[in-house]
């Protein structure tokens, strides 16, 4: 009776500190999605003068104030409180809405922004899913195709149904 006691007490412990022991390798490490970044909005504007709501918005150095005085630039360009940009070589341009002229005196439109940011957004997007976009346009041809024979195929049908 002693010796089953003893036995059973010596597996009982055998079992206690096998589940004590230290993980022979460490738990493998879980994938984790990164955080979202914020965006740069209206907030983060390039350093520059730019027409927004009738306005002129001058931003230097991450402060944007409105122009209430013409203003000089770096290379002599003067940007009038009405909207007009004029050069060191005496071409005046108006701005508009949504247009830009940085702190070296370059003139870009809204078109001219749009273009861009369609080009980074394009290129973003290839840099992610490479070869995805012109996939999507083989398939796009590939469904022109077939609309067209379709369209061709109702056009023999209905010659045939005429001739009947």
């Amino acid at each position: 009776m002693k010796s089953a006691i003893h036995i059973l007490l010596v597996a009982s412990t055998l079992l206690l500190v096998q589940g004590a022991q230290a993980q022979s390798r460490p738990a493998p490490r879980r994938v984790v999605a990164p955080k979202a970044r914020v965006k740069s909005g209206a907030a983060m504007m390039k350093d520059g003068v730019t027409m927004k709501d009738g306005k002129l918005i001058a931003t230097e150095m991450g402060m944007t104030n409105p122009i209430t005085a013409d203003k000089t630039l770096r290379n002599g360009t003067v940007v009038t409180t009405a909207g007009m940009v004029t050069g060191r070589d005496g071409v005046a341009t108006q701005l508009h809405e949504g247009d830009y002229v940085s702190l070296t005196g370059r003139v870009e439109t809204r078109t001219e922004i749009a273009a861009q940011d369609s080009i980074q957004k394009l290129q973003a997007y290839d840099l992610k899913h490479p070869g995805k976009r012109k996939e999507m346009e083989k398939a796009r041809d590939k469904a022109v195709k077939a609309k067209e024979k379709a369209d061709k195929e109702k056009e023999k049908n209905k010659a045939k149904m005429a001739k009947n």
